[in-house]
């Protein structure tokens, strides 16, 4: 599916305002959730990101020690 980055920004700006009825491009879509849209804006992003070629930063973890052992 393609993606646009409109619709995402839609997204966003539902989520960010506490809605869950977003439209964009003459459609309207109701989530039942704001952890469904999440969803959605997560799907999206991780889309774009992998079609574009640009690659995402490898997490890591940090270790701590006493120094004493």
């Amino acid at each position: 599916m393609a993606w646009t980055i409109e619709e995402l920004d839609a997204l966003k700006r539902a989520y960010a305002s506490g809605t869950l009825r977003v439209s964009y491009d003459g459609k309207t879509v109701e989530y039942g959730s704001a952890d469904d849209l999440l969803k959605r804006i997560r799907t999206i992003e991780t889309e774009i990101t992998a079609s574009s070629g640009v690659s995402r930063p490898i997490a890591g973890y940090a270790g701590f020690g006493r120094g004493d052992r």
